[in-house]
């Protein structure tokens, strides 16, 4: 019996400066554990006059997570934080009841040509913290865990697995992993997984069950514990997931609840212009017109 359940493909979406492939959520499947949303960025190289400029936006109900592989990304946010994101390295920011970000080019790389390359992931919070007081922490490449096994270079980005645990400060049981291999390598880590489990090839291809998946794409697993497969050479994969919560997850824009008034009460403060500024910026983007998932 197949333990593959289903097959994302990578879809475009306009984020407004450029496209990125959308892989979460997916009409079939909303959520894998409590990973909510998962765009890969890029790879794009803007021209010397263009800029990442993604203004002042909030979030709730939510943790995100950015993962560059190229580039850089200036983060600032409503709670008075402004770093620069570099590629290894995990911003990791717990919206909670309510918190307003950035994500701009560096003014010193500006009149230069410039690479964006990464994964901006969000992963819901559980019930009874999706009114926590937002946080922010920044993780440092040097302190990401890595380890080589079985012909793999293994890093731990966020969570727990393989007897690991990464300094991403978390809010339940999930992981996420990159693997990397120069050479053809069998690979069978099931055992250390748990909950609900997504693999997504970023380049190169595996090979599970006798079937070529290629890059681009998301394979779910029925089942977490039976995750194995072929490591084609030169290829990147990041397998994710972790214990699902109970409760649905709806998602609005940038807004993510187990409670619909929730996020129509967030809606109406962010057109009333309540939530908190981020110190120094001024922009200010409308609330879209979409539906309420």
């Amino acid at each position: 019996m197949s333990n593959l359940n289903l097959v994302i493909p990578e879809r475009a979406a306009n984020i407004g400066n450029f496209m990125v492939g959308r892989l979460l959520p997916f009409r079939q499947k909303r959520m894998v554990g409590p990973f909510a949303f998962i765009d890969h960025m890029g790879p794009v190289t803007l021209a010397k006059e263009e800029q990442l400029q993604v203004p002042p936006h909030p979030h709730i109900g939510l943790s995100t997570l950015t993962y560059l592989f190229e580039g850089v990304i200036v983060h600032r946010d409503s709670l008075g934080n402004e770093v620069e994101i570099t590629p290894g390295g995990v911003n990791w920011m717990s919206a909670g009841k309510g918190v307003v970000h950035s994500e701009r080019s560096p003014e010193r790389l500006r009149g230069e040509r410039k690479s964006l390359h990464g994964l901006q992931i969000w992963v819901a919070l559980p019930k009874e913290l999706e009114d926590m007081e937002p946080t922010f922490t920044h993780v440092g490449k040097e302190n990401i865990p890595k380890w080589d096994y079985m012909g793999v270079s293994y890093t731990l980005i966020a969570g727990e697995a393989m007897g690991k645990a990464s300094e991403v400060p978390v809010h339940s049981k999930l992981y996420l992993l990159e693997l990397k291999t120069e050479d053809d390598q069998y690979v069978s880590i099931g055992k250390h997984l748990y909950g609900e489990s997504g693999l997504y090839i970023l380049e190169g291809s595996i090979i599970s069950e006798g079937n070529t998946y290629a890059s681009q794409q998301i394979l779910i697993a029925k089942e977490s514990r039976l995750c194995e497969f072929q490591l084609k050479a030169g290829s990147t994969v990041y397998i994710f997931g972790g214990e699902p919560f109970a409760e649905e997850r709806h998602i609005f824009w940038n807004f993510v609840s187990s409670d619909k008034k929730r996020i129509e009460k967030a809606s109406q403060d962010w057109k009333g212009q309540k939530f908190p500024k981020v110190p120094g910026e001024t922009d200010f983007v409308p609330l879209p017109n979409q539906n309420l998932k």
